[in-house]
């Protein structure tokens, strides 16, 4: 049953159970996502697993005082990185460092546990892919299949598998990024009519530069085919199943109270940095999000995430639990070569790429005051991940330094042709 949305700024709500033993033990023995038979095995086949890892295997640049190690803790000594970096061979850590403060103003540091605002999680397409596996969603059906409002054209020609590829040839109105959300509710309505003013400015299915984007769209075809919140929907079926107790969608007022959520420091033009949470009058200067800041929403885009619950969240994709294995196939496979100016290819739930004769599926971005990204390699079984609460670090040549750790690859190279 959906929980009751909330309408004021105080206090917290059953989002911080996610945290608790209960989760944890529940986690551990969760069936098969939805009743469904789990027929993903981990390891075999090129996949995460756990098996025992033989030294060897380990390169150098990975470990600690290694390379990567090294390239870190000296952006971290300029100030040019604050957050955590987590490196996992077949669910095992291999490299965990954190640097600089969660709460500046309490004087907390952040560590491993920390939770930061993630860009470009996987959760939106993931949901809709489960929904898929259940037969509550067809991918090839046209949005108006579950919602209303939309112009015809619309409703009648863009499908779930554009929403998802980002190729709906839809075009949205700039977002008020000035105001400020009060409540769960007021945010959920204005993204509901946000998305009714959306225009088809090209034909469903083009690549190349034509727009696009349709999560807003997507959240609301999960929310319309279960009754909940997309919210309350990705913490049932997949933090919770993928035992990521400290990941949630919190709310602001989560945001100021919970130690464990690292709050976002966005840079500003003079090169000083602000607490995005305390100081909802205040933008990033960051170029591409100039004018923003994430903390006006109530629930901020993109919720929050720890560095091992990522890598908790890497494994379950692949040994069952939040898909049955050619349902995860369906999710990560490529669909056609990235058309959005990046190398690599694209899939529904990431950027793949090929790397050193081997798959990397990955994500990265920034929000205003936090910069974030995580790769997963499925045929070698590692997972990198980069948790930042600054906005304006060097993330692509952090990327390319944990890329080279990993598969040797020098700064640049991969992506086979995408």
């Amino acid at each position: 049953m959906a929980r009751e949305l909330r309408t004021d700024d105080g206090g917290s709500d059953r989002r911080s159970l996610l945290r608790g033993a209960a989760v944890v033990a529940g986690a551990a023995v969760a069936a098969p996502l939805l009743g469904e038979a789990a027929t993903a095995q981990a390891g075999g086949g090129g996949r995460l697993g756990h098996a025992d890892t033989a030294p060897g295997q380990i390169p150098p640049d990975t470990r600690p005082g290694g390379a990567y190690d090294r390239y870190i803790a000296k952006l971290a000594a300029e100030d040019k990185f604050s957050g955590v970096v987590l490196l996992s061979h077949r669910g095992r850590t291999v490299l965990s460092r954190s640097y600089g403060m969660a709460d500046k103003e309490k004087g907390i540091r952040n560590h491993e546990g920390a939770a930061f605002n993630l860009y470009g999680g996987p959760f939106v397409s993931l949901s809709i892919v489960q929904l898929a596996q259940r037969g509550k969603v067809k991918l090839w059906d046209t949005v108006g299949t579950y919602l209303t409002g939309f112009a015809k054209e619309i409703a009648e020609q863009v499908r779930v598998h554009h929403l998802l590829m980002g190729t709906s040839g839809l075009s949205f109105p700039e977002h008020d990024h000035q105001r400020i959300f009060h409540s769960e509710q007021e945010q959920h309505e204005y993204y509901r009519q946000y998305t009714r003013q959306a225009k088809l400015v090209a034909s469903p299915g083009a690549g190349s530069d034509k727009p696009g984007w349709g999560a807003d769209i997507t959240v609301q075809i999960v929310e319309a085919v279960t009754g909940m919140t997309f919210w309350d929907y990705v913490h049932e079926h997949i933090f919770e199943r993928c035992g990521m107790t400290g990941s949630a969608y919190y709310t602001r007022p989560q945001w100021l109270a919970d130690e464990h959520i690292a709050h976002s420091y966005m840079k500003q033009a003079d090169g000083s940095r602000v607490d995005a949470v305390r100081n909802l009058d205040k933008d990033t200067s960051s170029p591409g999000i100039a004018g923003q800041n994430n903390a006006r929403n109530f629930v901020p885009d993109g919720g929050f995430v720890t560095a091992p619950d990522m890598v908790r969240f890497a494994e379950a994709l692949y040994d069952g639990t939040v898909l049955a294995r050619v349902w995860a196939d369906v999710f990560t496979s490529v669909k056609a070569p990235n058309f959005r100016g990046s190398p690599g290819f694209s899939t529904y739930g990431s950027t793949a790429h090929i790397v050193e004769g081997q798959w990397e599926l990955a994500r990265s971005g920034t929000y205003p005051g936090s910069s974030t990204h995580w790769s997963i390699y499925p045929d070698t079984g590692w997972v990198g991940v980069v948790l930042s609460n600054y906005d304006g670090v060097p993330m692509q040549e952090i990327i390319g330094q944990q890329r080279q750790a990993i598969t040797g690859a020098s700064p640049g190279d991969g992506d086979g042709g995408g």
